[in-house]
């Protein structure tokens, strides 16, 4: 591991001295460090967030000899989403991890790799806001930290944005980045690109207005933001946005207000808190925003009916939209909205995973998706041109995605609207998946493996109470349900380009946490039951499985010290899904956690212990 190491520093060194510009021999680093498989250099593995490894000492032949070597605890309990990296600082391997709520960061020394040693850990101590924790829609999370220039940088959940020295622990700087007063909540991990920290924020359920900022690596201060809703200008907009593909929509319309009736689009969502990804040839970042505010979808309407309110006048832009924005200005060139007028928070913030296919006989840069509304989309990432909508698992909410305008062909039999009127959809507002990333292996175009929610829901809004942010936004009654008894999650193999689901892994609990895929012919997931697997990737057979101490919503990754593999995931049940365990909710409560009650208690989640360990395997033969 060292050698390799070394080699991409001397790189780095040498790149300095012929005189390239900082924020080059950054994005040069970057993309460098993650071809080293024996680092996890990014949160996703690499800037195109596949999760994959091209390590294959643990396979398909001795993963059964697989046994834990070590674990660490957080330090704290609820929810622990996210993954740690691994990367190489003043020659040694090390390994840095960050809890939920109140965000401890810890350094681990890899040298002697089955026995690793803290060398230093960071909890900030000024200025915090608890205010920030019953703000939290979606439990006290927190999806990890990237490195870059020697830096380790990370957000807290009550809205900073930190740069430790990687070394030391000691703060580089500090901006505040997401304001709780306002319902802003940080839970993603940043992304590194170019020389410059981007990020966004949760908070939709509580009236907040997404925006993406852009951050000086060096010294942090803001180099652009843009918003997610609001004027052209606000937006980042320009005239040669969505030039290609004008059906989208154009600047010159402000659409990220007259899409909202009043003043609501100051209050419309549109929030960026899942994973970020970016194509150093491109040189764009890829981001995706959630849903447009409160659930009561009438209140985001200026007329009465379905049908008016699904004409394309008031699609609530710019919510449920994938962004393809320019890493040195903010400006977008392409945006796609995936479900104008959301009417069932189907929350658009899911991984954008880039690779190259070829599609319908031509070459293609793509990207793919798999949105919480239950379709799996792929695009061409250059221009965003729609080149796949196949649905992954069972959805009626609509009937399919006209791929000539992009839009979805609604149903109006489970499109929610009016206050007090029931309505019955699939999937779920949590998705056919929710935060949890799917892996992909570029050498597999247009394949991924994906864990996916298997439920259904009663949605009934309410009238709204109020427009103050900060405070609950939501004004909905939901009821989640299993599709089918005994069945809430499936762990699958789906072929984007086609359609077909290659395989499935059945399970009685949700799979919650994300996918790691290797070419030692393996996958690897998380059960919330604790369950931690691997999965031939050709047959789909479950090689291996170990019950950890809590349940798994976090992520597996691989790296290697001196020639040995590893693969560590956190354990810690939580997030929306298990958010009424740790935040002890009365499972009576139908609605509770805005319909998360129901599925716990269907799922028997109540019976899992939470946790806060991260576990670490290797073959012990």
């Amino acid at each position: 591991m060292r050698s390799n190491c070394n080699n991409s520093l001397r790189i780095i060194v040498a790149a300095l001295a012929l005189g390239g510009s900082s924020a080059a021999a950054i994005a040069d680093e970057v993309t460098d460090r993650s071809q080293d498989p024996n680092l996890w250099a990014a949160p996703g593995g690499d800037q195109a967030l596949t999760r994959h490894s091209a390590l294959k000492s643990i396979n398909a032949s001795n993963v059964r000899h697989l046994q834990m070597v070590w674990s660490q605890s957080s330090g704290t309990l609820r929810g622990h989403e996210g993954q740690p990296l691994v990367v190489v600082v003043n020659g040694k391997p090390m390994m840095y991890m960050e809890s939920g709520w109140p965000n401890i960061v810890q350094a681990l020394d890899l040298t002697d790799p089955d026995h690793p040693k803290e060398v230093w850990n960071y909890r900030k101590t000024s200025n915090r806001d608890e205010s920030a924790v019953p703000r939290a829609c979606c439990d006290t999370v927190n999806r990890g930290p990237s490195f870059a220039d020697g830096k380790l940088v990370f957000g807290t959940l009550d809205g900073f944005v930190i740069a430790l020295d990687a070394a030391t622990g000691k703060e580089v700087w500090t901006v505040k980045h997401a304001h709780p007063d306002k319902g802003e909540t940080i839970t993603p991990a940043p992304l590194i690109a170019e020389g410059k920290v981007l990020i966004g924020f949760g908070g939709d359920e509580f009236a907040a207005r997404g925006r993406f900022t852009a951050y000086n690596l060096a010294d942090g201060k803001k180099v652009w933001e843009c918003y997610n809703t609001g004027s052209d200008a606000d937006v980042c907009l320009t005239k040669q946005s969505n030039k290609k593909h004008p059906e989208y929509g154009t600047a010159g319309h402000d659409l990220g207000i007259s899409g909202f009736p009043g003043d609501e689009w100051q209050r419309g969502g549109g929030a960026m808190w899942g994973f970020y990804s970016y194509d150093p040839e491109l040189h764009l970042v890829y981001a995706s925003s959630g849903n447009p505010g409160l659930w009561s979808p009438s209140y985001r309407c200026g007329v009465k009916t379905h049908e008016e309110c699904n004409n394309g006048k008031w699609d609530n832009k710019w919510s449920m939209t994938i962004f393809a924005r320019k890493v040195d200005t903010g400006e977008v060139v392409w945006a796609y909205q995936m479900t104008p007028f959301d009417q069932w928070d189907y929350d658009g913030i899911n991984e954008n995973m880039l690779e190259d296919a070829t599609v319908d006989g031509k070459p293609r840069k793509i990207l793919m998706h798999f949105d919480r509304n239950g379709f799996a989309y792929v695009l061409d990432r250059t221009d965003g041109t729609l080149l796949r909508a196949t649905k992954y698992v069972t959805t009626n909410w609509a009937e399919k995605v006209d791929m000539k305008t992009g839009r979805p062909v609604k149903v109006k039999e489970h499109s929610p609207l009016e206050a007090h009127r029931n309505t019955q959809a699939c999937p779920s507002a949590m998705g056919g998946k929710d935060q949890q990333p799917c892996a992909i292996d570029p050498a597999e175009p247009g394949i991924a493996y994906c864990p996916t929610n298997n439920w259904c829901m009663e949605d009934e809004p309410q009238e709204r109470s109020h427009t103050q942010q900060g405070t609950v936004y939501v004004f909905a009654n939901v009821f989640m349900y299993p599709e089918k008894p005994g069945i809430t999650g499936k762990f699958k193999k789906y072929n984007t380009l086609t359609g077909e689901t290659i395989w499935e892994i059945p399970d009685p609990y949700p799979n919650w946490g994300g996918a790691l895929v290797t070419d030692g012919g393996l996958a690897f997931y998380g059960s919330l039951n604790g369950d931690f697997r691997a999965v031939d990737r050709n047959s789909g057979e479950v090689l291996w499985q170990r019950r950890l101490g809590s349940g798994i919503i976090g992520n597996p990754i691989t790296y290697s010290v001196n020639g040995k593999q590893y693969v560590s995931v956190w354990s810690g049940i939580g997030g929306w899904i298990g958010l009424p365990v740790t935040a002890g909710l009365d499972l009576n409560d139908k609605f509770g956690a805005i319909g998360a009650t129901a599925m716990t208690k269907a799922a028997g989640l109540s019976m899992i212990p939470q946790g806060g360990t991260l576990y670490t395997f290797a073959v012990q033969e």
